[in-house]
């Protein structure tokens, strides 16, 4: 199961490492990669090594189409409740973008995510990172889109359209 989904990972990377990297974007991927990685760790509190808490999470829920809303979530609370859980969680994100400026970064790409092995839901991703005074770049905020598993190929998130999904089940 790791292995696939590392497989799949590099594969949704692959767009950006075959593009000339600088040092910087370098660095930005491998803490993006540290976040996917804890996100998806049996860990529950390998989160927090990888975030600041002082950040917020935006999330653009589009799964009712009917009835959108933006929820804000300080980082804080999220993992707070995040160490409470017992879902196994996986998510794939596609690194389109990488912009580094000093110690302000942003990662921006479609992802899927998938907890207990079934896919929920996927979207965009835009993660906002901070190169910390001790040199560690870490997700200070996220915003998303959260949209219904029909819409992932609309989306472009490697794997889709659906009759090519990998099959994740254990």
């Amino acid at each position: 199961m790791k292995a696939i989904l590392a497989i799949a990972a590099l594969i949704a990377a692959a767009p950006l490492a075959a593009e000339e990297q600088s040092p910087e974007q370098a660095e930005v991927i491998a803490a993006a990669d540290a976040f996917f990685a804890a996100l998806g760790s049996d860990d529950k509190t390998a989160l927090a090594g990888v975030m600041l808490t002082e950040g917020v999470i935006f999330v653009h829920n589009r799964m009712n189409p009917e009835s959108p809303r933006v929820d804000a979530v300080p980082v804080a609370d999220h993992l707070a409740r995040w160490a409470k859980g017992t879902r196994k969680a996986d998510e794939v994100m596609h690194y389109e973008t990488v912009l580094v400026t000093g110690d302000m970064a942003q990662v921006w790409g479609p992802y899927s995510f998938w907890s207990d092995y079934e896919l929920t839901h996927c979207g965009i991703n835009s993660l906002s990172m901070v190169k910390t005074a001790e040199g560690v770049w870490k997700v200070a905020n996220t915003s998303f889109t959260m949209e219904q598993p029909s819409e992932c190929e609309r989306l472009g998130v490697p794997g889709f359209p659906a009759d090519a999904a990998r099959d994740l089940t254990p």
